[in-house]
Parts: structure tokens; C-alpha cells; sequence
């Protein structure tokens, strides 16, 4: 075989690997931020002021470059489908068609359709399901974490691993997301679940049953997102984590690095997490943030900025955890790039790539569990072993499992059957926890004519 051949063969590899440099698109492409300056934008106060929160918002801001047909669009997905009402962010708004050129009145109109990150940041009726737009078995905490909690807000399901939800808002608002049941304002569709307990005391339930817990090592701190708790109220919480001799790794759940990285460069939060980082450091605890892109469209150089003033800060790892959806990123090419736009332009780990919940209303976006294996086989072997995403399936009363961990698979109906290896904190008397399987069900449109069939008699739409 000659070199020339050779060289061929190594040019037809099914992705091509190209560094990617990062770019901060031009937001004064947008009518409505023609005259906003640089020292705006990169003011995390004034991208919070401006986030984008209604249809009338959305026009200001887009002026006629979209055709009324999109925002009537928006409207009945806002009346009729929504589980999370509107908010995102300048920054994450101007990752939304970022080399569009307006040219007039409605020009950017099918560019806006398609775009992959407006796809899940400002869903539209026209993308949902007709047939089954939600699955027979969808539910508002699909995941069960209320049921878990062993203090309001604090979700026991793993051994050694608790969720912390300090407060129920976050920078932006995600329509696929997983705690839409208790996150944001309560829309047509969904009225949304409330803290009962003073923060003050509900914070403190949690510390008291961590400092009685000692197989508790690990505490994911998220919410809503951390970035919405005032910097002095956060920074006490995690001292006082830190006081815990038992917890090992305390990890920060927050969409704004990518959403609103603006926050994370300010001078208050940045001096406070060196403090934080510091101490944790002097008592061999692992402290990582972890946060939450599905497009590498959204990784831009402030994304990179404030990534490595975290790192500089002394957290131990940036790292991603996205969702697998339709119309943004189920595809190999798309999570590859952005896996790469990640590890090489803002030093954030590709970690996960989660399977989207059964939460009402996103069968849309969801992917089956045979597609979600191919997925996981065609994105190996391009990033080195410790930077390649796992894709995982989160089953109900079970937790995350590798999607090629699945017991047994009836992929005509779509109903995949798991087992697992512990007990979550309502099973501790359950003889059958760990031998009995749990199911998890595809979409249903994703099946063959005769599993569709199987649902249209037996779903109980």
C-alpha cells in the first residue's frame, strides 16, 4: 500500500478533527442591542436585566428579521405546552444563529427554526409531538427526587451521594429540563411545586442530616442553579460543608458558566471561590463545577474566560453535563464537535451526556435507548479516554446507568429493563430493591409499526 493511499484512507475517517477557534458572535447584529457596548455585555447585571422573558421581549429585541408566524407560534407552545417559562439570557441568546446576516423582514425567520440552541432554550408548538407529545408514562419528577428527600431539597439516592437544591430558580431557563415540576414560574401547563421551609431552616435541615450521615461523601450542590444564590450566602453553605469531615467532593451545578459567564468573572464571586477552593484544597476535598452546554455553538471565548478563571480560582475540575436531544445534538458529528469545542477551547470536560427525562411534553427531543448505543459507538475512539462523554440512561427509582448497561431490551415496544446495585434512601426495608428490574420506555414514535400499534391499544391516551 503506497504512503499516497495511505494518506487517503487516514483523510475518509467518518469525522474530521479540526481545532476549532473560539468566537463571541456580534450581539448588535440584533435590533435591539444595536448600541450596546462591550462593557455592557460583560456585565453580568446588565445581562441579567436584559434576559429575554416574553414574546414582547423577544420582538423588541429581534424587531422584524422574524416573521409574526414564529412568535404566534411561540405564544400557543406558551399557552398549551410549556413547562418552563422563558428566560434566557443575553449571552445564550446570542448563540442562537450566530452568523446570521439580517437582509430585511423575515430573514432570519427559518435560520431562527432551526437554530439548535433556540430548538431547547424557547421551544415552539410546531416542534412538539402531535401523535404523542407526551409518553403514557411521562410524569412531572420523572426522576423521583422528591420522594428521596430526607430533608426538603435534600435527594438521598445514591450511597454515598446526595443532591443538594438550595433554591428553585436558575439564570435560564431550559425547556427540557429534568426539575420542571419545582424550577421557575408556574406556566398554563404546570403549577409549580413550592419550598414550604424558610431558606434559612431548610439549608440547615440539610447540614444537620450530613453531619449525621457519615456515609455521605460526595454532595452535588445545585438547585435551580448556584449562581442565583447571592455569592455570601453560597460561600457560608460550602464552609460549612466543608467543616463535615465525611464530605469528600462537593461539586457546583450551574448552567451560567455557559449561559452567563459573566457571573462567574465577577471580582466578589471569583475572590470568594479562591477562598472557598483554598480551604478545600488545605483539606484534601475535591471541588468541581459542573455545568450544562448542548451545542457547541454555545462555547464561546467568555465561556473559556470564565472556565479559566474557575481553574485559576482552584477548582479541581469544569466539567459538562449535556442532554441528548433531537433537532440540537443527536448526532455524532454535533456532540464530537462539541466535546472538542469544550476540551480545547475552554478546558471544560466532556463528562456526560444524559438521555432527556420522561417529563411532559418532550418527546420531541428524546431519543431511544438503541439509538443513544449508537451514539455512545460512534463518538469513540476521536477524544483521548478520559475526556470521551459517557451517554447515560437516568431510570427511574435506579439512577444513571451507561445506556449499554441495560438488563434487557424489548425494542419493539421500547421498554428497556435495568437492575441495580444499591438501595436509595425509601428502600432500606425493601427485600426486592435489589433483585426486581425497572423499566424505562423509548418514544413511541420512534418504533416500529408494530410496537406504535402495541401503544396505540394499550397507552391509555
Amino acid at each position: 500500500m503506497s504512503i499516497d493511499t495511505i494518506r487517503h484512507e487516514r483523510s475518509e475517517q467518518p469525522y474530521a478533527y479540526r481545532r476549532a477557534e473560539l468566537v463571541e458572535p456580534d450581539w448588535r447584529r440584533f435590533p435591539g442591542w444595536a448600541g450596546v457596548t462591550e462593557d455592557e455585555w460583560r456585565t453580568a447585571q446588565w445581562q441579567r436585566s436584559h434576559c429575554v422573558k416574553n414574546v414582547r421581549q423577544l420582538r423588541e429585541l429581534l424587531g422584524d428579521l422574524v416573521d409574526d408566524r414564529f412568535y404566534a407560534d411561540l405564544e400557543r407552545d406558551q399557552a398549551e405546552r410549556a413547562t418552563m417559562s422563558m428566560l434566557v439570557p443575553p449571552q445564550m441568546m446570542n448563540t442562537m444563529m450566530p452568523a446570521a446576516v439580517p437582509a430585511g423582514p423575515g430573514s432570519l425567520t427559518e435560520a431562527f427554526y432551526a437554530d439548535p440552541v433556540r430548538h431547547y432554550m424557547i421551544p415552539v408548538f410546531s416542534d412538539r409531538r402531535t401523535d404523542w407529545p407526551s409518553h403514557p408514562y411521562a410524569t412531572r419528577d420523572s426522576l423521583h427526587e422528591q420522594d428521596m428527600w430526607v430533608a426538603e431539597g435534600l435527594t438521598h439516592r445514591y450511597p454515598t451521594k446526595v443532591l443538594a437544591e438550595l433554591l428553585p430558580t436558575c439564570p435560564q431557563y431550559c425547556g427540557h429540563c429534568t426539575r420542571m415540576d419545582l424550577v421557575g414560574n408556574s406556566t398554563p401547563v404546570i403549577d409549580k411545586h413550592k419550598f414550604l421551609i424558610k431558606p434559612v431552616d431548610r439549608l440547615e435541615a440539610m447540614m444537620s442530616y450530613l453531619r449525621t450521615t457519615p456515609a455521605v461523601r460526595d454532595v452535588v450542590v445545585s438547585g435551580g442553579d448556584v449562581a442565583n444564590m447571592p455569592w455570601p450566602r453560597l460561600e457560608a453553605f460550602l464552609d460549612s460543608l466543608l467543616e463535615i469531615e465525611n464530605i469528600r467532593d462537593i461539586r457546583l451545578a450551574t448552567k451560567a458558566l455557559v449561559g452567563l459567564p459573566q457571573h462567574w468573572l465577577g471580582d466578589e464571586v471569583r475572590a470568594g471561590m479562591a477562598r472557598v477552593a483554598g480551604v478545600a484544597r488545605a483539606r484534601g476535598v475535591s471541588l468541581a463545577i459542573h455545568t450544562h452546554a448542548n451545542h457547541a455553538n454555545s462555547i464561546t471565548p467568555l465561556v473559556a474566560e470564565a472556565s479559566a478563571a474557575m481553574l485559576e480560582a482552584g477548582v479541581r475540575d469544569v466539567r459538562n453535563q449535556g442532554v441528548l436531544l433531537n433537532g440540537v445534538n443527536a448526532d455524532p458529528h454535533e456532540l464530537l464537535d462539541l466535546s472538542f469545542r469544550l476540551l480545547d477551547g475552554a478546558q471544560i470536560m466532556p463528562y456526560y451526556f444524559y438521555m432527556c427525562d420522561m417529563i411532559p411534553f418532550s418527546e420531541h427531543w428524546r431519543v431511544s435507548v438503541a439509538d443513544a448505543q449508537r451514539l455512545q459507538h460512534h463518538i469513540m475512539g476521536y477524544l483521548p479516554g478520559f475526556a470521551t462523554p459517557r451517554i447515560v440512561c437516568d431510570v427511574p427509582f435506579v439512577g444513571k446507568r451507561w445506556v449499554h448497561q441495560v438488563s434487557s431490551y424489548d425494542t419493539e415496544r421500547g421498554i428497556s429493563y435495568w437492575t441495580k446495585n444499591y438501595r436509595t434512601s425509601i428502600e432500606s426495608t425493601d427485600p426486592d430493591a435489589l433483585s426486581r428490574t425497572y423499566e424505562y420506555y423509548d418514544p413511541i414514535h420512534t418504533l416500529p409499526e408494530a410496537g406504535r400499534a402495541w401503544w396505540e391499544q394499550h397507552g391509555g391516551r
